[in-house]
Protein backbone atom coordinates (compact mmCIF):
# COMPACT_ATOMS: atom_id res chain seq x y z
CA UNK A 1 0.00 0.00 0.00
CA UNK A 2 1.13 3.29 -1.12
CA UNK A 3 1.77 6.09 1.82
CA UNK A 4 1.96 9.33 1.39
CA UNK A 5 3.52 11.20 4.21
CA UNK A 6 3.51 14.88 2.74
CA UNK A 7 1.21 16.83 4.62
CA UNK A 8 -1.73 18.82 3.33
CA UNK A 9 0.39 22.10 3.49
CA UNK A 10 3.08 21.38 1.95
CA UNK A 11 1.21 19.66 -0.66
CA UNK A 12 -1.12 22.15 -1.55
CA UNK A 13 1.38 24.60 -3.00
CA UNK A 14 2.92 21.98 -4.58
CA UNK A 15 -0.72 20.76 -6.09
CA UNK A 16 -1.43 24.66 -6.91
CA UNK A 17 2.19 24.58 -9.11
CA UNK A 18 1.54 21.28 -10.70
CA UNK A 19 -2.21 22.42 -12.04
CA UNK A 20 -0.44 25.84 -13.43
CA UNK A 21 2.25 24.01 -14.80
CA UNK A 22 -0.07 21.64 -16.91
CA UNK A 23 -2.31 24.45 -17.73
CA UNK A 24 0.13 26.93 -19.19
CA UNK A 25 1.13 23.92 -21.54
CA UNK A 26 -2.86 23.32 -22.22
CA UNK A 27 -3.23 26.77 -22.60
CA UNK A 28 -0.52 28.33 -25.09
CA UNK A 29 -2.03 25.54 -27.94
CA UNK A 30 -5.66 25.55 -26.78
CA UNK A 31 -6.35 29.32 -26.19
CA UNK A 32 -5.43 29.70 -30.40
CA UNK A 33 -9.09 28.36 -30.42
CA UNK A 34 -12.21 29.99 -30.47
CA UNK A 35 -15.79 28.81 -29.62
CA UNK A 36 -16.28 24.98 -30.37
CA UNK A 37 -12.88 24.71 -31.56
CA UNK A 38 -11.49 25.37 -27.68
CA UNK A 39 -13.94 23.52 -25.91
CA UNK A 40 -13.41 20.23 -27.82
CA UNK A 41 -9.44 20.93 -27.75
CA UNK A 42 -9.67 21.06 -23.46
CA UNK A 43 -11.98 18.47 -23.37
CA UNK A 44 -9.40 16.21 -25.76
CA UNK A 45 -6.41 17.45 -23.19
CA UNK A 46 -8.62 16.03 -20.48
CA UNK A 47 -8.83 12.53 -22.18
CA UNK A 48 -5.88 12.92 -22.79
CA UNK A 49 -4.36 13.34 -19.14
CA UNK A 50 -6.94 10.84 -17.77
CA UNK A 51 -5.44 7.93 -20.00
CA UNK A 52 -1.92 9.04 -18.92
CA UNK A 53 -2.58 8.99 -15.53
CA UNK A 54 -4.77 5.93 -16.06
CA UNK A 55 -2.05 3.82 -17.53
CA UNK A 56 1.23 5.03 -15.24
CA UNK A 57 0.73 2.70 -13.26
CA UNK A 58 4.46 3.54 -11.93
CA UNK A 59 2.82 7.15 -10.74
CA UNK A 60 -0.25 6.55 -10.27
CA UNK A 61 -1.21 2.50 -9.78
CA UNK A 62 -3.55 3.66 -12.59
CA UNK A 63 -7.40 1.91 -11.54
CA UNK A 64 -6.16 1.04 -7.92
CA UNK A 65 -5.12 4.65 -7.26
CA UNK A 66 -3.33 6.04 -4.32
CA UNK A 67 -4.31 5.22 -0.74
CA UNK A 68 -3.00 6.54 2.70
CA UNK A 69 -3.69 10.18 1.98
CA UNK A 70 -3.00 11.02 5.40
CA UNK A 71 -5.64 13.74 7.05
CA UNK A 72 -3.68 17.79 7.30
CA UNK A 73 -2.57 18.74 10.40
CA UNK A 74 -1.27 22.25 11.58
CA UNK A 75 0.72 22.82 14.37
CA UNK A 76 0.33 19.20 15.94
CA UNK A 77 -3.74 19.12 15.43
CA UNK A 78 -4.79 16.77 12.98
CA UNK A 79 -8.20 17.78 10.93
CA UNK A 80 -9.54 14.34 10.78
CA UNK A 81 -13.24 14.87 12.19
CA UNK A 82 -15.78 15.89 10.00
CA UNK A 83 -16.22 19.29 12.22
CA UNK A 84 -12.32 19.75 12.02
CA UNK A 85 -12.37 19.36 8.60
CA UNK A 86 -15.25 21.48 7.58
CA UNK A 87 -13.53 24.40 9.81
CA UNK A 88 -10.44 23.61 7.63
CA UNK A 89 -12.55 23.91 3.95
CA UNK A 90 -14.41 26.72 5.17
CA UNK A 91 -11.31 28.80 6.09
CA UNK A 92 -9.67 27.98 2.57
CA UNK A 93 -12.70 28.43 0.97
CA UNK A 94 -13.05 31.92 2.62
CA UNK A 95 -9.39 33.21 1.17
CA UNK A 96 -10.17 31.78 -1.69
CA UNK A 97 -13.11 33.73 -2.18
CA UNK A 98 -11.43 37.07 -1.03
CA UNK A 99 -8.57 36.52 -3.49
CA UNK A 100 -10.70 35.80 -6.36
CA UNK A 101 -12.60 39.10 -5.67
CA UNK A 102 -9.34 41.00 -4.97
CA UNK A 103 -8.31 39.82 -8.75
CA UNK A 104 -12.28 41.05 -9.54
CA UNK A 105 -11.79 44.38 -8.20
CA UNK A 106 -7.98 44.78 -9.37
CA UNK A 107 -6.82 46.97 -12.80
CA UNK A 108 -6.00 42.97 -13.77
CA UNK A 109 -9.96 41.89 -13.35
CA UNK A 110 -11.24 45.18 -15.07
CA UNK A 111 -9.24 44.04 -17.86
CA UNK A 112 -10.52 40.46 -17.54
CA UNK A 113 -14.34 42.17 -18.21
CA UNK A 114 -12.95 44.46 -21.04
CA UNK A 115 -11.88 40.91 -22.70
CA UNK A 116 -14.62 39.34 -22.00
CA UNK A 117 -17.04 42.09 -23.79
CA UNK A 118 -14.70 43.12 -26.62
CA UNK A 119 -11.43 41.43 -27.32
CA UNK A 120 -10.69 42.95 -30.66
CA UNK A 121 -11.45 46.36 -28.75
CA UNK A 122 -9.03 45.58 -25.82
CA UNK A 123 -5.72 44.38 -27.85
CA UNK A 124 -6.19 47.97 -30.27
CA UNK A 125 -5.74 49.29 -26.83
CA UNK A 126 -2.44 47.45 -27.01
CA UNK A 127 -3.51 44.95 -24.33
CA UNK A 128 -1.66 41.52 -25.06
CA UNK A 129 -5.32 39.86 -25.24
CA UNK A 130 -3.39 36.05 -25.30
CA UNK A 131 -1.10 37.13 -22.39
CA UNK A 132 -4.41 37.71 -20.18
CA UNK A 133 -5.96 34.79 -20.65
CA UNK A 134 -2.76 32.79 -20.31
CA UNK A 135 -3.08 34.35 -16.93
CA UNK A 136 -6.13 33.73 -16.53
CA UNK A 137 -6.72 29.79 -17.41
CA UNK A 138 -3.25 29.50 -14.89
CA UNK A 139 -5.44 31.01 -12.20
CA UNK A 140 -8.37 29.29 -12.71
CA UNK A 141 -6.23 25.81 -12.40
CA UNK A 142 -4.31 27.25 -9.22
CA UNK A 143 -8.19 27.48 -7.55
CA UNK A 144 -8.69 24.15 -9.13
CA UNK A 145 -6.03 22.60 -7.51
CA UNK A 146 -6.93 23.68 -4.22
CA UNK A 147 -10.37 21.87 -4.19
CA UNK A 148 -8.67 18.52 -5.72
CA UNK A 149 -6.38 18.71 -2.45
CA UNK A 150 -8.99 19.30 -0.47
CA UNK A 151 -10.89 16.29 -1.53
CA UNK A 152 -7.61 14.00 -2.03
CA UNK A 153 -7.21 14.38 2.01
CA UNK A 154 -10.51 14.55 2.74
CA UNK A 155 -11.22 11.12 0.97
CA UNK A 156 -7.63 9.89 1.76
CA UNK A 157 -7.73 7.77 -1.29
CA UNK A 158 -8.08 8.98 -5.16
CA UNK A 159 -7.51 7.65 -8.65
CA UNK A 160 -7.85 8.66 -12.06
CA UNK A 161 -11.84 7.73 -12.48
CA UNK A 162 -12.18 10.70 -9.34
CA UNK A 163 -11.46 13.20 -12.40
CA UNK A 164 -13.31 12.19 -15.40
CA UNK A 165 -15.37 14.52 -18.34
CA UNK A 166 -18.51 13.72 -16.12
CA UNK A 167 -16.97 15.93 -13.31
CA UNK A 168 -15.95 18.45 -15.76
CA UNK A 169 -19.94 18.42 -17.12
CA UNK A 170 -20.99 18.86 -13.43
CA UNK A 171 -18.90 22.36 -12.92
CA UNK A 172 -19.96 23.56 -16.39
CA UNK A 173 -23.81 23.21 -15.10
CA UNK A 174 -23.06 25.21 -11.83
CA UNK A 175 -21.45 27.96 -13.73
CA UNK A 176 -24.02 27.72 -16.28
CA UNK A 177 -26.96 27.95 -13.80
CA UNK A 178 -25.22 29.75 -11.53
CA UNK A 179 -24.60 32.56 -13.90
CA UNK A 180 -21.34 34.26 -15.08
CA UNK A 181 -19.83 37.81 -14.43
CA UNK A 182 -19.50 38.02 -10.82
CA UNK A 183 -18.93 36.55 -7.29
CA UNK A 184 -22.64 35.33 -6.79
CA UNK A 185 -23.65 32.81 -9.52
CA UNK A 186 -20.60 30.14 -8.83
CA UNK A 187 -22.16 29.64 -5.54
CA UNK A 188 -25.60 30.01 -6.26
CA UNK A 189 -24.91 27.28 -9.05
CA UNK A 190 -22.99 25.09 -6.88
CA UNK A 191 -25.65 25.58 -3.48
CA UNK A 192 -28.60 24.88 -6.06
CA UNK A 193 -27.01 21.57 -7.61
CA UNK A 194 -25.23 19.98 -4.58
CA UNK A 195 -29.14 20.47 -3.21
CA UNK A 196 -30.98 18.34 -5.89
CA UNK A 197 -29.14 14.62 -5.08
CA UNK A 198 -30.13 15.20 -1.19
CA UNK A 199 -33.15 15.84 -2.47
CA UNK A 200 -33.67 12.86 -4.54
CA UNK A 201 -32.65 11.20 -1.09
CA UNK A 202 -35.24 12.61 1.60
CA UNK A 203 -37.89 11.40 -1.02
CA UNK A 204 -37.01 8.09 -0.93
CA UNK A 205 -36.02 7.20 -4.71
CA UNK A 206 -33.25 4.23 -4.56
CA UNK A 207 -30.00 5.55 -5.69
CA UNK A 208 -29.80 3.10 -8.26
CA UNK A 209 -32.64 5.49 -10.07
CA UNK A 210 -31.29 8.24 -8.49
CA UNK A 211 -28.24 8.94 -10.13
CA UNK A 212 -29.62 8.38 -13.53
CA UNK A 213 -32.69 10.44 -12.74
CA UNK A 214 -29.77 13.60 -11.24
CA UNK A 215 -27.92 13.33 -14.33
CA UNK A 216 -31.27 13.93 -16.40
CA UNK A 217 -32.44 17.06 -13.86
CA UNK A 218 -28.77 18.17 -14.57
CA UNK A 219 -29.21 17.89 -18.38
CA UNK A 220 -32.65 19.69 -18.28
CA UNK A 221 -30.98 22.44 -16.38
CA UNK A 222 -28.91 22.85 -18.72
CA UNK A 223 -31.19 23.39 -21.78
CA UNK A 224 -33.20 25.25 -20.12
CA UNK A 225 -31.02 28.31 -18.57
CA UNK A 226 -29.49 27.93 -21.82
CA UNK A 227 -32.78 28.54 -24.34
CA UNK A 228 -34.66 30.68 -21.62
CA UNK A 229 -31.81 32.66 -19.54
CA UNK A 230 -28.37 32.13 -20.64
CA UNK A 231 -27.00 34.47 -18.19
CA UNK A 232 -28.01 31.81 -15.45
CA UNK A 233 -29.99 32.59 -12.53
CA UNK A 234 -27.67 35.36 -10.67
CA UNK A 235 -24.95 36.37 -13.78
CA UNK A 236 -24.35 39.02 -15.29
CA UNK A 237 -22.95 37.48 -18.85
CA UNK A 238 -25.06 35.99 -21.60
CA UNK A 239 -23.49 32.93 -22.81
CA UNK A 240 -23.99 32.44 -26.77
Amino acid sequence: MVKLGLNFFLALPLSILGAMLISLCVSLPSLRLKGDYFILATIGFQVIVFTILYNWIGLTRGPYGIPGIPAPSLFGFEFSTLPGYFLLTLIISGLSFLVIRRILVSPFGRLLKAVREDELATQALGKDVFKVKVIAFLIAAGMAAISGSLFAHYVTYIDPTSFTLEESIFIATIIIVGGMGNMKGPVVGTVLLLIIPEGLRFIGIPDSVAANLRQMIYALLLIGFMYFRPQGIAGEYKFE
